[in-house]
């Protein structure tokens, strides 16, 4: 039997005492695996003293970590800290600081417990799960890679294929533009052309109708001014 032992633990001996009856008289494995995932704020330091008494067996005793288990483990009172609150009208309470002295012993299994609990895991084929379960997740790892080869060959495929589309969709608007643009010149070549004969008398501004109106009003008055001169 081997012993580790924790003192003067920051923590009330009843709070300890609910982690150690959950993992009391356990293997050592199942026992880390509860206090892995335990909630107690003790858990932590309770798995470090069980890593501690598994360490001292394989180094004083010689003796593997899968063939021991929690044997005991108890958690005594340690001295307690005495603090002072103030509160109203001057007063103080007292604050009680609780420490623990824990205690872990771990034994290992007998030879006809070890032979018995060989034979029901062979029978269990635990063996056989742990093989199928190294299969499985190798094929796994397989796959995964294979997959991610694959998607890569993909997005290189999916690229190539919006590469050709943008550049048929730029052709297409430069043939649009250029076919867009021919009226506008003939237009302008249109409107260039200067108008002769009847189109140039119509498009004549109304300035130069006013102009061509006045020039022969003015020979009438000079006549009239010279038969009056003769008479």
């Amino acid at each position: 039997m081997t012993r580790a032992t924790l003192r003067h633990h920051q923590g009330s001996p009843s709070k300890v005492r609910q982690v150690l009856d959950l993992v009391r008289g356990l293997d050592v494995s199942e026992a880390r695996e509860i206090l892995r995932f335990s909630q107690r704020a003790a858990s932590m330091e309770v798995a470090k003293l069980l890593d501690s008494a598994v360490a001292n067996a394989e180094h004083n005793d010689h003796v593997a970590s899968d063939e021991l288990f929690i044997a005991s483990a108890w958690a005594d009172e340690g001295p307690t800290l005495k603090r002072f609150r103030p509160r109203a009208r001057g007063r103080g309470t007292r604050i009680r600081k609780r420490t623990s002295h824990i205690t872990i012993e771990v034994r290992r299994y007998s030879d006809e417990e070890l032979q018995a609990r060989s034979e029901r895991e062979t029978a269990a084929g635990v063996g056989a799960a742990a093989e199928r379960r190294r299969r499985l997740s190798r094929g796994r790892r397989v796959a995964a890679s294979t997959a991610a080869t694959h998607d890569h060959d993909h997005d290189d495929t999916e690229v190539e294929e919006v590469v050709e589309e943008i550049e048929t969709t730029s052709a297409g608007d430069e043939a649009e533009v250029e076919g867009a643009a021919a009226p506008v010149a003939d237009s302008g070549e249109t409107g260039a052309t200067t108008p002769t004969g009847e189109d140039a008398t119509a498009s004549a501004t109304p300035e130069d109708a006013t102009d061509e109106a006045e020039e022969p009003g003015d020979e009438p008055d000079g006549g009239a001014d010279a038969a009056k001169g003769t008479s």
